[in-house]
């Protein structure tokens, strides 16, 4: 079955990414196609990139690399879920994404963000790193406002249209990561 991580792209004390994630994952178990599976980064404490040789040359040095390797290597694909910061994607995420090549060549990515304009920037910076990774970007996407999305700025309530961009985004990334499986082998 094809495994696709939802992965949680902050660690900041009260983030959202959390409960923004628990909701992907919510939406996604039921569907049935895939094994979703949250990557919390919380979970995978990274210093500010500690490696001495670049990630495309895959020699990791640091047990912390090594876990985080192996726990991104057997996915298929992948729903980042990134908060806009300063017009960008937070930069625990942006580390995280830059310990690794090979472990996100020929995959599939999805997008669910969340900010006071729904995150659409911090997507866009993504789709570029992603390219470089050979990441395959899926379109839909999912840009969750704080001001629509969000009781009190504080409670997930996504209105109905962004469930269904979830639904579009979930079945491209499904998709799409059994599409490049043969690239995988």
């Amino acid at each position: 079955m094809t495994k696709i991580a939802v992965i949680v792209g902050s660690v900041r004390p009260g983030r959202y990414g959390r409960r923004v994630a628990d909701w992907v994952l919510a939406q996604a178990v039921p569907r049935g196609d895939a094994d979703f599976e949250i990557v919390d980064l919380a979970d995978y404490p990274l210093p500010h990139l500690d490696e001495p040789i670049p990630a495309s040359g895959g020699q990791y040095a640091n047990e912390h690399t090594k876990a985080w390797s192996q726990a991104i290597d057997g996915f298929d694909g992948f729903v980042f879920v990134t908060p806009e910061y300063n017009h960008s994607t937070s930069g625990v995420l942006k580390n995280a994404i830059d310990y690794l090549y090979a472990e996100w060549n020929n995959k599939a990515a999805g997008f669910v963000s969340y900010g006071v304009v729904g995150g659409a920037r911090a997507v866009e910076h993504l789709r570029l790193i992603a390219a470089e990774l050979q990441l395959a970007t899926v379109r839909s996407q999912v840009a969750l406002s704080f001001y629509t999305d969000f009781e009190n700025f504080q409670t997930l309530v996504p209105e109905a249209r962004q469930v269904a961009a979830l639904t579009d985004t979930l079945d491209q990334v499904v998709a799409w990561s059994d599409a490049l499986a043969t690239l995988r082998k």
